[in-house]
């Protein structure tokens, strides 16, 4: 039988023939979304490994200028925030309003500890003269190496950053929306879409860790 527009939920956009078409499209253009992510960001980590494999003394020399205990504690921070994520996510497939709402909020107080334990540490970076340019100071003979390993720190850190600030606008979004009821078992998708948008730039972030703090910190 042919479906009319009189027919359609009105969770349903006119050029969907039912809910689940409309999730699983609007699904399938988050993973197409997230896949040229992995190749933006995979160009930013194959230039780091590329360098480091070139210089490794001197990129384990400079990471150690890195403060391994604002990582680790950032580390812990996005874990906890995914996992506040998921649950914000089980809550509006389950039509669990007030829960929804608190985990989303918990989830974007960790997004804003994370940019905060980050801008703490990048105001340290600028005390230091660990800013790449005409200011840029770090003593000893891996000047010109120390330059680049801190381009690439700021490059793919920041760049996260600024991932994980687009997050917290979207948790702002879903927080108001959530208030107002506008989800339920039948209409989540915004809610897991931008769960999937959070878990990737967390997972993102497990790769930067161990690769700009953790890897090479024994050489001398």
């Amino acid at each position: 039988m042919e479906t009319t527009f009189a027919d359609h939920s009105p969770l349903l956009a006119h050029h969907f023939q039912d809910l689940e078409q409309q999730h699983n499209a609007a699904t399938l253009g988050m993973w197409i979304f997230l896949a040229t992510e992995v190749m933006f960001f995979g160009g930013l980590f194959t230039s780091y490994m590329v360098y480091r494999s070139l210089h490794p003394l001197a990129f384990a020399a400079v990471s150690r200028e890195l403060d391994i205990v604002l990582g680790t504690l950032n580390t812990i921070v996005l874990i906890c925030s995914s996992l506040t994520m998921a649950l914000a996510v089980y809550a509006a497939q389950t039509g669990r309003r007030q829960m929804l709402i608190l985990c989303l909020s918990l989830t974007l107080i960790l997004g804003l500890a994370f940019l905060g334990i980050k801008s703490d540490e990048y105001f340290h970076k600028f005390k230091d003269h660990h800013v790449p340019g005409p200011s840029f100071y770090f003593p000893g003979p891996f000047t010109e190496q120390a330059k680049m390993f801190f381009s690439l720190y700021f490059a793919m850190t920041g760049l996260h950053a600024l991932h994980m600030i687009v997050g917290v606008g979207l948790l702002t979004v879903l927080i108001i929306m959530a208030w107002r009821g506008k989800f339920s078992p039948l209409s989540y998708h915004h809610v897991e879409l931008s769960g999937l948008y959070w878990h990737f730039v967390d997972i993102v972030w497990i790769f930067l860790y161990p690769l700009l703090y953790l890897i090479g910190r024994h050489l001398e």
